[in-house]
């Protein structure tokens, strides 16, 4: 049984660039080997993921996540059965913010500014299958 969940949480103060990708590093090495798949983007100190691949390996990673010291107001946006993934392609993606354009933040919320603590998760989700869409997704494998 396939799963997508979608948290989103504000990092501590500790979380700079190199911790960012201390995480991503990580994320990519466990996940190929739990069959997981996503895409993370973190910006102005907001995570916002989203997690693909078997039940109980997408709950176990929830719970550790949300578990870790290096965020808080973790929040789950959404959280669905799925017959296939959006997000096969990427062990753990990162979007590429120089990429972003914030038209594409404004077609979705009230400002250009990423915040998915302002919207619903069904949002958060459209603005991710547009990333995709638009290449906009780095860190394949």
């Amino acid at each position: 049984m396939l799963v997508r969940l979608m948290y989103a949480s504000r990092a501590t103060d500790s979380v700079d660039q190199e911790a960012l990708l201390g995480i991503l590093r990580q994320s990519k090495a466990g996940n190929s080997q739990l069959g997981i798949t996503g895409v993370l983007c973190f910006s102005q100190g907001i995570f916002l993921q989203v997690l693909e691949g078997g039940r109980m390996q997408v709950n176990a990673l929830y719970n550790r996540i949300a578990a870790d010291k290096r965020h808080h107001d973790v929040v789950l946006l959404s959280y669905e059965e799925i017959g296939e993934r959006r997000f096969a392609g990427w062990s753990m993606g990162q979007v590429n913010l120089a990429r972003l354009n914030p038209a594409l933040l404004l077609k979705y919320s009230e400002t250009a500014v990423l915040d998915p603590y302002a919207v619903s998760g069904q949002v958060s989700m459209a603005l991710f299958d547009e990333l995709v869409a638009t290449a906009s997704i780095v860190g394949q494998g």
